[in-house]
């Protein structure tokens, strides 16, 4: 708490969830089974692509660090919240606060980059085909994942140096339920205006610039179906598109909602149900969105699983 005007605050109050207290139990259950089935669905997905052969392909070894990003996403902010309704102790310090921000910022820059290369990705295989696995070669692909990696590092070491440069004095109550920017902006008694414009100029631009190349490549894209003829081949074709579309449009909608329009009207409970759908709900989704009109993972769940229900069934002799 802060100690008189002259000293600086050491530690938050999280107050995103004690207007509801009768909720608290129900929250608690919710956000569990929330994190639980995220961490099971993302992880099956990615042991699913390490065992299975037919799976080895640049696609879904940038699903697969997809699903990996989601669990560290989940996890950063998740065991938060249920701490918070589990002990009802709503105190963060000031450090564990600043690494909290740090690390949800390093996922949500990461996903955000790489979201833009499964895009490039898929532009790649469906213009094409024939030199896919020469363009998108083992090396090419990690050196795409990492660079998404060390651009979300980058974007994270910049952001939450201005946040956390910032001065706050009395006022420590977060109307949050984690570390997020726009209600530690509203918290500072400082000067914010270079740290604000620093910080949304910045991430602007990188919600921007990775949704002009989405957005190219989609065009690119739909020009390369076109001159399929078949219908049945163009349909087949976009399929493979789809539930890259929808893992976009989830997750760059609440992103360009929650930063973009910050301050636009939206109320902070509007903020809260935005936020927890983007970093609670849309982990928990992508292992869906990713399996459920994709016959290649359904494929190669059904020949695990089945693999290992005759592994159980049958037994040596003797």
């Amino acid at each position: 708490m802060a100690q008189n005007n002259l000293s600086s605050v050491t530690e938050f109050v999280l107050v995103g969830f004690t207007a509801h207290p009768d909720l608290k139990i129900p929250l608690l259950l919710l956000f569990l089974i929330f994190y639980l089935t995220t961490l099971l669905g993302n992880m099956g997905m990615v042991l699913l692509i390490q065992v299975d052969v037919q799976l080895h392909t640049p696609m879904y070894f940038f699903l697969s660090h997809l699903a990996l990003l989601d669990v560290c996403y989940a996890s950063v902010i998740s065991p938060q919240i249920l701490a918070t309704l589990a002990t009802s102790n709503t105190v963060i310090s000031y450090t564990q606060c600043a690494a909290q921000f740090f690390f949800f910022t390093i996922c949500a820059g990461s996903e955000c980059f790489l979201l833009a290369v499964m895009a490039y990705d898929r532009y790649v295989a469906i213009s094409n085909p024939l030199l896919y696995t020469v363009a998108m070669k083992p090396r090419v692909c990690w050196s795409l994942v990492l660079g998404a990696y060390a651009c979300g590092v980058s974007g994270s070491i910049l952001r939450t140096a201005c946040t956390f440069s910032l001065s706050f004095c009395e006022d420590n109550q977060i109307n949050f339920f984690f570390c997020d920017l726009p209600p530690l902006l509203k918290l500072a008694c400082s000067d914010t205006t270079n740290a604000e414009i620093t910080i949304v100029v910045f991430g602007n631009i990188v919600i921007v610039a990775n949704a002009v190349v989405i957005l190219v490549s989609y065009l690119l894209i739909i020009k390369a179906i076109l001159k399929v003829k078949s219908p049945g081949g163009r349909a087949k074709t976009f399929c493979t598109c789809a539930s890259h579309l929808t893992a976009v449009a989830l997750f760059f909608g609440t992103l360009i909602f929650m930063y973009m329009w910050s301050g636009s009207g939206q109320s902070p409970e509007e903020d809260k149900v935005v936020s927890v759908f983007y970093t609670v709900i849309i982990p928990m989704l992508n292992p869906l969105i990713y399996s459920l009109r994709n016959q290649d993972v359904k494929a190669a769940f059904k020949k695990v699983t089945g693999g290992f229900q005759v592994s159980r069934t049958c037994r040596p002799e003797g």
